[in-house]
């Protein structure tokens, strides 16, 4: 894992992204996406609905016992390691999301956060936008969003109903979304 610069808090809620159940591909149909960053000059979000086949461990060799399995945040640098976690290791370099969840990609923290047994995600890669191509696929209606004052969509729900559950969250079933964006 390598370290960047970190992103600044966020003010209001999490902005989660659902895949239109019309949005067709490996990566991304059905992908659940936590929007870190949207300004004018793009985007960047972490898909946190799409594991890896390998452990903790397996990626890093000085990890032994570390089981849980790693995640795709998307196509872009997956050399890129960012570590999501519920509570503070009170390290430089970790940035707080909301309460109950924390973000960084310093090593020593994802090293202490594992140190302190707590529910963690590494995630590898992240998903990017250009200068105006988020809002323009979410014209399309390529993605839904989701506001949430808290992350239980992280922790409380399992990786594999996320996608559902962020769609009834919003009161929508998949069934009935029409192809397209909406027209004015």
């Amino acid at each position: 894992m390598t370290r960047i610069g970190m992103l600044g808090a966020m003010s209001g809620p999490l902005t989660f992204l659902a895949a239109s159940p019309h949005l067709r591909g490996e990566l991304f149909e059905n992908a659940v996406i936590l929007l870190l960053e949207h300004d004018e000059q793009g985007a960047l979000g972490l898909i946190i609905n799409l594991q890896t086949p390998q452990t903790v461990s397996e990626l890093m060799a000085d990890a032994p016992g570390q089981h849980e399995q790693a995640w795709l945040g998307g196509p872009v640098d997956p050399t890129l390691g960012w570590c999501l976690y519920q509570r503070s290791v009170g390290l430089e370099d970790e940035v707080e999301l909301v309460p109950g969840l924390y973000m960084s990609s310093s090593l020593e923290v994802l090293r202490a956060v594992m140190d302190s047994g707590q529910t963690y995600m590494l995630v590898l890669g992240y998903t990017g936008w250009g200068q105006g191509q988020l809002a323009q696929e979410a014209r399309e209606g390529v993605w839904l969003w989701v506001e949430q004052d808290n992350p239980d969509l992280i922790w409380q729900i399992a990786a594999d109903e996320r996608w559902d559950e962020a769609l009834r969250r919003l009161g929508v079933n998949p069934r009935t979304i029409m192809p397209g964006g909406a027209q004015a």
